[in-house]
């Protein structure tokens, strides 16, 4: 009798309620993957390394060792919220010209030139910061917790429609590189709905790593191998894509570390709203708007109010997001101020009720002196170079830890560079500096920098308990889509599967507002008359169209609960608990 097959589709389940732990991720096989490291005794963090380790193999052009990220963790013996940031550094050499061409004296065109380039690529911090976690929370060991995804790197997962159109979708970049063309275009194609994608190579790496620790990546070989196609990308002979070298070092991995950080906290109708401070703009943007937004009190008005006043209070965050967020071991971000109650209220003052204000809106002055609606000063709004890909998930397990973590390789399929016979992908995550080198600017290239992220890994606290853990990709448009969920969960009365199923608009101090074309069907007419003006979200049937990809939890009364995931962006998210009440597997 023939043994049955060991790679199959998984169903994908956007809400599940139940006892025990959870996980929530953009992929079915992530999220089992994390659920099985619960059902076994380990617990949140480990579930949660494990689960990001399944989604570098399902989800190689969102996320991996190759890239970055930001870990947020509620330790419940502690009754406290740590986090660790985990972003991607600019190598010690970087030029503060590096996105200018030599040539011409003008910018690199951005894409598919600049980000298919090792100038983009940031020293990787995704493998440190799973080392971090679990060695300071974790129960299991980094082999351990990477023995899973290596597992179902072997097996392989079966491709659906959504891994096809984002490898369509590069394919002039993934061409271009020798490796990545091996890998994500066996015989020239994307791989085929149905078909199941294998990695041999990375189950391989992940092994090596589980059995040798962080020596191989940040100070031995594959440091060397990574350094060595930063510098010299093995281009195809074809391509037309200059792929310009980049400049990082072994010494660079080998100075690499991720850093603990205290997490920002402010205070929303009586919970407590925890997220990631800088070097993401994430914590610091969230709770500003959320301050912004408290003396409006959305749940007292209608919808189309709401709305207006959501997209208001984002534009005017954003703008001191601009002005004031960087890097805090080269800028002084007055995080303080900028979460101050005073500031908020300052800020909100300067919402009018029936109109949308000119963008972009001014920065304002986050000094400690307020006063009723001060107009603020000018700033210039530079462009957003964030890239939308990103991938999220959250878990918490028996004993009440919670997890919210964002990882990324920047744009989707990062750099498109391939690491030779190891299997992951580089980010391109430098690109998130502002492309020309402004003294003012807290966002400038410097060596050594991180780059300003908008990545809001968030959680929650009722009572100094876990109520909802969230967060999201999207590039800049994370910070909005957080916001967005937070208020429709907390202001409008939707449950969490509606309050992310919900239509999105992204308001980031721009003359015109991103939004899906849903929420341009739905609201575009009833908010013209205050102003707003909207831009669809990509182009029709392109994996931009949708603006972000949330993964959340909420505590129940009664202590079950309630995971979430997309019902359809990305192609749906997965959801799980550990003891299912629903939906009841079959």
């Amino acid at each position: 009798m023939a043994s049955p097959p060991t790679t199959q589709a998984t169903d994908r389940h956007p809400t599940a309620i139940g006892f025990g732990g959870a996980v929530s991720s953009v992929d079915p096989n992530a999220t089992n993957v994390g659920l099985a490291v619960l059902r076994r005794g380990g617990n949140a963090v480990d579930a949660a390394v494990a689960t990001a380790a399944a989604l570098g193999v399902t989800e190689p052009y969102s996320a991996g060792i190759g890239g970055g990220g930001y870990f947020v963790y509620y330790n419940a013996k502690k009754h406290k919220v740590f986090t660790i940031d985990g972003r991607e550094t600019a190598p010690a050499a970087m030029p503060t010209d590096a996105f200018i061409d030599p040539a011409t004296g003008k910018q690199y065109n951005f894409t598919p030139e600049l980000v298919t380039s090792g100038v983009s690529v940031g020293v990787p911090g995704t493998l440190a910061t799973w080392n971090s976690a679990l060695k300071q929370w974790g129960s299991l060991s980094l082999g351990k917790a990477l023995g899973p995804a290596a597992d179902l790197a072997d097996r392989g997962f079966v491709v659906d429609s959504t891994f096809r159109l984002q490898t369509l979708e590069n394919k002039v970049r993934f061409e271009a590189i020798v490796p990545t063309a091996k890998l994500f275009l066996p015989g020239g194609d994307a791989p085929q709905v149905g078909s199941v994608f294998k990695n041999p190579e990375l189950a391989a790496t992940y092994r090596m790593l589980g059995e040798q620790g962080l020596a191989p990546f940040y100070n031995g070989q594959l440091g060397a191998e990574i350094a060595a196609v930063v510098k010299n990308p093995p281009k195809s002979a074809t391509t037309k894509l200059p792929v310009m070298p980049g400049y990082m070092t072994t010494s660079d991995l080998a100075k690499y570390r991720a850093i603990d950080r205290t997490p920002t906290k402010v205070r929303y109708d009586g919970l407590d709203v925890y997220g990631m401070p800088p070097s993401s703009s994430g914590g610091t943007t969230v709770g500003e708007a959320l301050n912004i937004l408290q003396p409006q009190h959305l749940r007292k008005q209608s919808t189309v109010q709401a709305l207006h006043t959501y997209l208001e209070a984002s534009a005017l965050a954003f703008a001191d997001r601009a002005a004031y967020v960087g890097d805090p071991a080269y800028v002084d971000v007055p995080q303080k101020e900028l979460l101050s109650r005073g500031f908020g209220a300052e800020r909100s003052c300067l919402i009018d009720p029936r109109h949308a204000a000119t963008k972009p809106v001014p920065a304002g002055s986050p000094d400690g002196k307020y006063s009723r609606c001060a107009k603020g000063s000018a700033t210039e709004q530079r462009p957003d170079t964030e890239g939308r890909s990103t991938t999220h998930l959250v878990t918490a397990d028996k004993w009440g830890n919670v997890v919210s973590y964002t990882l990324t390789i920047e744009q989707t399929g990062g750099s498109a560079i391939t690491v030779p016979g190891r299997g992951f992908l580089l980010n391109n995550e430098l690109t998130d500096f502002s492309a020309v080198y402004d003294e003012a600017d807290p966002n400038r290239i410097q060596p050594g920098k991180r780059p300003r992220s908008s990545m809001s890994p968030t959680i929650v606290l009722r009572g100094g308990r876990p109520f909802m853990a969230i967060g999201s990709p999207g590039g800049s448009t994370i910070i909005t889509t957080v916001l967005q969920t937070l208020t429709n969960r907390l202001d409008r009365g939707m449950t969490l599967p509606q309050a992310i199923a919900a239509p999105r608009a992204s308001q980031r101090n721009t003359a015109s507002v991103t939004a899906e074309q849903s929420f341009i069907d739905k609201y575009g007419s009833a908010l013209a008359p205050y102003g707003h003006k909207f831009t669809p979200a990509g182009a029709p049937g392109s994996s931009a169209a949708e603006i972000g990809a949330v993964a959340a939890l909420e505590f129940l009364p009664g202590g079950a609960i309630l995971a979430a995931a997309e019902p359809t962006r990305r192609g749906g998210g997965a959801a799980g608990t550990v003891k299912q009440l629903w939906p009841r597997s079959h």
